[in-house]
C-alpha cells in the first residue's frame, strides 16, 4: 500500500512536471520581441500608440476546402502598446486593477500576444504583461475574452495589420479608405425626423446568402441634432431579400449612454418590403456584393 501511495504521488508530480514543461514550450515557441526594431507603428493618439511585430505572426490553424486550398483560421502575433498618463489611467480603470496600480505614471506599457480568426473577425488577448519604464512586468493577464472586431474597437489596428500580414487582402487599406462607410438610404418623416443608414464594408463578409456587416444609423429631430444612434450587426440574405439584427447598441440624447437592445423582431428575419426605404439598402448591398466579390470573399472557407 506503501509503494502504491509512493507511485501515485509520483505520477502526479511527473504529470505537473510534464504539463508545465508543454506551457513553457508553447510559450517559447513565440516570445516576443525583444528588438525595438522589431515593431512596426500602426497608430498614435493623445492616450495610446500601438504597434505589432511583423516577425512574430503566425498561422496556428487552418482549414482546408473543398479544391483542397488551406485557409488560415487563427493566427498570432505579438502587439505593443505604450502609454501615456491618460491612457494608463484609462487602461487601469477598465481592467480594474487600480488596487494592483494604484498610481497610472508607473504604467509605461504593454505586450500581448493575439490569437485572431479571421472568418469571424474576432480576437483574443492570449496574454497580456503591462510593464513599468525599467522594462519589469507589474502585472499579467491570460485568456482574456474573445472579442469581435468593428469600427469601435480599440484592436482594429491590430486586427488589420495582423490579418494583411497573412493574407494581404488590403484590409489597412479599406480601414482608410474613404469609402469606408457607404450610404445605405436615408428618410424623413412628415413631421421632419430623418433617419440615416452607413454600412462599414471593412466588416462585410459573405457566408452563403448572408451578408455580415454592421451598420449605423442616425436620426435626426428637426432641428438637426441627433436624438439616437444604433450600432447594429446584421445578417442580409441577399437572395431572399430578408434581414436580421445579430446584436446591437443603442444610444439617445435623453440617457446619453449606450446600452445593449433587441429589435422588434427578436433577432429572426423579417423581409425587406420594397415600398419600404431600407429596400434601397438592400438594392445598394447587393450591388456591393456583385462588383466587390473577392473582398466580401476573402477569408471564405467554402
Amino acid at each position: 500500500m506503501f509503494c502504491l501511495k509512493i507511485n501515485f504521488i509520483a505520477a502526479i508530480i511527473f504529470s505537473a512536471i510534464f504539463i508545465f514543461n508543454l506551457n513553457v514550450d508553447a510559450a517559447a515557441q513565440n516570445p516576443p520581441p525583444d528588438k525595438e526594431s522589431d515593431w512596426y507603428w500602426l497608430a498614435s493618439n493623445n492616450k495610446y500608440s500601438k504597434y505589432f511585430a511583423p516577425s512574430s505572426v503566425r498561422i496556428i490553424k487552418q482549414a482546408i476546402t473543398d479544391s483542397g486550398k488551406e485557409i488560415p483560421t487563427e493566427i498570432e502575433a505579438w502587439t505593443k502598446t505604450t502609454y501615456t498618463f491618460d491612457g494608463a489611467k484609462e487602461t487601469i480603470k477598465n481592467y480594474e486593477i487600480a488596487n494592483i496600480l494604484p498610481d497610472p505614471k508607473i504604467l509605461s506599457y504593454s505586450l500581448a500576444l493575439f490569437k485572431v480568426n479571421p472568418q469571424t473577425r474576432t480576437i483574443q488577448y492570449a496574454r497580456e504583461d503591462f510593464y513599468n519604464a525599467q522594462n519589469k512586468v507589474l502585472w499579467s493577464k491570460t485568456d482574456g475574452r474573445v472579442k469581435e472586431i468593428n469600427s469601435q474597437a480599440f484592436d482594429e489596428d491590430f486586427y488589420a495589420a495582423i490579418v494583411d500580414e497573412v493574407f494581404s487582402q488590403g484590409e489597412v487599406e479599406r480601414k482608410k479608405a474613404k469609402d469606408r462607410w457607404i450610404d445605405l438610404w436615408t428618410f424623413t418623416s412628415p413631421e421632419g425626423v430623418t433617419t440615416t443608414v452607413t454600412a462599414d464594408t471593412t466588416t462585410m463578409q459573405l457566408k452563403g446568402t448572408n451578408l455580415i456587416l454592421w451598420e449605423w444609423q442616425e436620426t435626426k429631430g428637426k432641428d438637426k441634432k441627433i436624438t439616437e444612434i444604433k450600432f447594429m450587426k446584421k445578417a442580409i440574405n441577399l437572395n431572399q431579400g430578408t434581414e436580421r439584427m445579430i446584436s446591437g447598441e443603442i444610444w439617445t440624447l435623453s440617457t446619453k449612454h449606450w446600452k445593449p437592445f433587441e429589435d422588434d423582431y427578436g433577432g429572426a428575419y423579417r423581409m425587406v418590403r420594397n415600398d419600404e426605404p431600407d429596400y434601397k439598402g438592400l438594392v445598394r448591398l447587393r450591388a456591393f456584393a456583385k462588383g466587390y466579390s473577392t473582398w466580401v470573399k476573402r477569408y471564405a472557407i467554402s
